[in-house]
């Protein structure tokens, strides 16, 4: 009974986050008329499926679902790899140096995108890369990101060091180790960083915004600002491209859910 309080706080907390989600919903299922009614209706009287697939052919979809897709995994397969290499040198390698290079790394993490956008921008302007999806891809295949090079290094540090010295005993090399040793040990915290990164990626506005000019090249993203200059007097469709857009999202988050909540606990308990 203590806890009630608490429980039915949470529970309210929960409920005022959902609200918006709900609306969503709810207007991308109702026809023109349905959406401004007043009073505001939260379950529609029919049902408008078709929604769906008037905001899929509407514009382009299925290519910018491909583009995204591509951008996505590519993305998401090269900061899991990358950020798992280099977290394994910062936490199994000892050189001079080590612990005010990995405290450098981390403080890029306070350092805005907003101060390196137009200094990056330039060199892939001068590699002429505008317009391409290098410029989104390949960033994530040098290091993984800040972040998620602490988060697998704090991993790592919880994972016995006996373990890579009986592997190379055997013969494994340092690659070997990180590949066959570390990396299927690592399940938790590799799903808690390919969510992220795929969830970041997928949503990600800025990037596809600044280096792509094709129409046919745009991603999800910022095809939905299309959708709404093209449609934004017709809610309810704007409301199911948004819907289209997040499923992929909601469906890694609870598919995954298990493996992430392990792997941010796990990630704390390393640490030298």
């Amino acid at each position: 009974m203590k806890k009630a309080p608490l429980l039915f706080f949470l529970i309210l907390l929960s409920v005022v986050a959902l609200v918006p989600f709900i609306w969503t919903v709810s207007t991308a299922l109702k026809d023109d008329q349905e959406v401004f009614a007043f009073p505001p209706r939260w379950i529609p009287e029919t049902i408008q499926w078709g929604n769906f697939q008037k905001a899929w052919t509407a514009l382009p979809f299925t290519q910018w679902v491909i583009n995204t897709l591509v951008v996505t995994l590519a993305c998401t397969i090269g900061q899991m790899l990358t950020g798992s290499l280099v977290a394994y040198g910062f936490s199994r390698f000892k050189f001079k140096g080590r612990d005010t290079l990995f405290g450098l790394v981390i403080a890029t993490m306070m350092l805005p995108g907003q101060v390196t956008m137009i200094p990056v921008f330039m060199i892939w302007r001068e590699l002429r890369a505008i317009d391409t999806y290098w410029p989104l891809i390949l960033p994530a295949f040098f290091g993984g990101g800040a972040f998620n090079i602490f988060l697998i290094r704090q991993f790592f540090l919880s994972i016995p060091n006996e373990l890579d010295e009986a592997a190379m005993i055997d013969g494994a090399s340092y690659l070997r180790v990180w590949w066959q040793i570390l990396l299927p040990l690592s399940a938790p915290v590799l799903a808690t960083v390919g969510v992220l990164s795929f969830i970041g990626h997928w949503d990600d506005f800025n990037g596809p915004l600044i280096y792509l000019n094709s129409p046919e090249k745009y991603t999800v993203s910022i095809g939905l600002r299309m959708f709404q200059d093209s449609y934004g007097s017709e809610t309810n469709l704007l409301m199911a491209a948004s819907l289209i857009h997040i499923l992929p999202t909601i469906v890694l988050f609870f598919f995954a859910q298990r493996y992430f909540m392990r792997g941010i606990q796990l990630s704390g308990l390393g640490g030298r």
